[in-house]
């Protein structure tokens, strides 16, 4: 029978950048139980942990810190669809997104921003602006490994709503 610790370091590998709610969450483990396995595998080199705006993501030490990134806000609805449409549709401005997407400009803006600062997108130094991927290639790779939660697609769909109302 698998040990916990068993248990969470397989959960880790099979869902890179999943984050420490959603550890809890999908093994039905306790939040001790989960932070000191967690703590344990991270502590004896088996997993890798990286604060990613604002939550505590686990990977196998073999992503790299471009690959965490990316896992980590591929798993947030709204960063998937925007990776999504500039992987298909090549280079985009930040208006074209937010009207393709139906998204506020100001959401397209943050997740675009927070995209940039992980080196996941450029955005042009051109004025009319563009948006385009760093590395299409091997974010397309890493668009079939993840795919967001349903409590992250919830919280997703909360903040666009209450960026609608403030727009």
């Amino acid at each position: 029978m698998a040990t916990t610790r068993d248990r969470v370091r397989r959960h880790v590998r099979e869902t890179p950048g999943v984050h420490f709610n959603q550890v809890e969450r999908d093994l039905d483990i306790a939040t001790g139980q989960a932070q000191y396995h967690l703590r344990r595998l991270v502590n004896d080199g088996e997993l890798i942990v990286e604060r990613i705006s604002g939550r505590a993501h686990y990977f196998d030490p073999t992503f790299d810190q471009w690959e965490r990134h990316a896992l980590a806000f591929l798993r947030r609805e709204t960063a998937r669809e925007i990776v999504l449409r500039l992987h298909a549709d090549g280079p985009r401005r930040p208006e074209t997104l937010a009207t393709e997407l139906d998204l506020s400009r100001s959401t397209v803006s943050w997740h675009v921003s927070t995209l940039g600062d992980a080196g996941i997108v450029t955005k042009s130094d051109d004025r009319p602006m563009t948006i385009t991927l760093t590395r299409p290639e091997h974010a397309a790779e890493l668009l079939d490994v993840v795919s967001p939660s349903l409590p992250d697609r919830l919280v997703d769909r909360f903040i666009r709503t209450v960026d609608t109302l403030f727009e």
